[in-house]
């Protein structure tokens, strides 16, 4: 009897032991999941964990360090970093034509098994792949800027972005105000130039789509002829305005100034409307040569910041712009990606826009969303 106890007391022992060395083991890997669970259920843990102890970690993947604005991005995501008490890694391509460069980061993100994503494609079919293989591995993917448009049901958890086509009709809003009388009293056809960046990026078409549309709105959609690239093209025979749409081949400085030059010498222009800072700056650019906008002559706006368009602002060249928030753009879609980390249920969020002209640039609401 007493052999018998001993021989329990020793097998309890035994059980003790290995149980204390499987949860010594399942502490230092932090991938160990009960039997019989899911993978996804597995990684859905491991990430919770992550949340929860150590290597916090967000990887945030913008289109490109080619403009000021993704800079302005970066900081607010840092700032969310600091915030949240996570690490933040923040990286883009040479620029917004790179595709294949971008969907090299993100696999090598997702290699890395971060906390979350948060991702600003620039071709969501390119991406579709490695945007599959982030969901199979429970890494939550948060969109900002212009997100990522048409990706699989249930991969982008929410976004965290401007409504582009808003911004775009309040540029129109503010343009037309400018040059409803110019309008009205034409005896002769008038011009609006519009210049675009790309005719792919959703962010930059649906602010192009929405000054279009609103100015067409504003002036009546029996005036008005759109004219110029293929993708918002809607000709009227006899229109009293002439809406001229130009977007360069490819993203490069020399090609967006042709594609303004070619609208600013245009006799009948009356206002032009860059979409972005590229293409504002496109339109400074060309006007080098050409002295055709500013105060009494073509009416000139555009749209974000950067330093070569704030200073054509102050000197009375560009009439006003419109801005995004991008430190809040980055901020937000950091703090959507922690989040959906911890399972917490996230929506879209629309970071704004705001017209600011040399009147209002050091308004303490204007001045954070103005990068150098």
């Amino acid at each position: 009897m007493k052999k018998r106890i001993m021989a329990v007391a020793l097998a309890g022992m035994m059980v003790l032991s290995l149980a204390a060395c499987g949860g010594s083991s399942a502490k230092s890997e932090g991938t160990t999941a009960a039997a019989g669970s899911s993978a996804a259920e597995q990684n859905a843990e491991s990430v919770e964990s992550k949340m929860d102890g150590e290597g916090k970690k967000i990887n945030v993947i913008a289109k490109g360090f080619q403009h000021q604005f993704w800079k302005a991005v970066e900081k607010g995501a840092m700032q969310a970093g600091k915030e949240y008490g996570v690490e933040v890694s923040f990286q883009g391509p040479d620029n917004e034509s790179a595709i294949a460069q971008q969907v090299e980061y993100l696999d090598a993100a997702i290699a890395q098994q971060p906390t979350a994503i948060c991702l600003a494609a620039l071709d969501t079919q390119a991406s579709i792949g490695s945007i599959q293989n982030a969901m199979d591995k429970g890494i939550p993917i948060i969109g900002f800027d212009s997100g990522v448009p048409d990706a699989p049901e249930g991969a982008i958890k929410a976004n965290a972005s401007t409504n582009n086509y808003e911004a775009g009709k309040l540029a129109a809003k503010e343009t037309y105000a400018l040059i409803k009388d110019k309008i009205d009293g034409a005896s002769d056809t008038v011009r609006i130039g519009v210049v675009a960046q790309e005719s792919n990026s959703q962010s930059i078409v649906e602010r192009t789509k929405g000054f279009v549309e609103a100015m067409t709105e504003l002036i009546g959609a029996d005036k008005v002829s759109v004219e110029g690239h293929d993708s918002l093209k809607k000709e009227k025979s006899g229109a009293k305005v002439i809406i001229d749409v130009g977007i360069p081949a490819e993203v490069k400085d020399a090609d967006g100034a042709a594609v303004a030059s070619a609208i600013l010498e245009k006799s009948d222009l009356i206002a032009i409307y860059g979409s972005n800072e590229f293409a504002a700056n496109a339109i400074i650019t060309a006007n080098e040569g050409l002295d055709k906008i500013g105060e009494g002559k073509v009416v000139a706006v555009g749209f974000d910041a950067g330093s070569k368009q704030l200073q054509a602002i102050r000197d009375g060249l560009f009439a006003g712009s419109v801005t995004q928030d991008p430190v809040q753009i980055g901020f937000k879609a950091v703090e959507l990606a922690v989040k959906a980390a911890k399972g917490e249920s996230v929506s879209d969020v629309d970071t704004g826009a705001l017209w600011y002209n040399k009147d209002n640039m050091e308004d303490e609401k204007i001045a954070p969303c103005l990068y150098e």
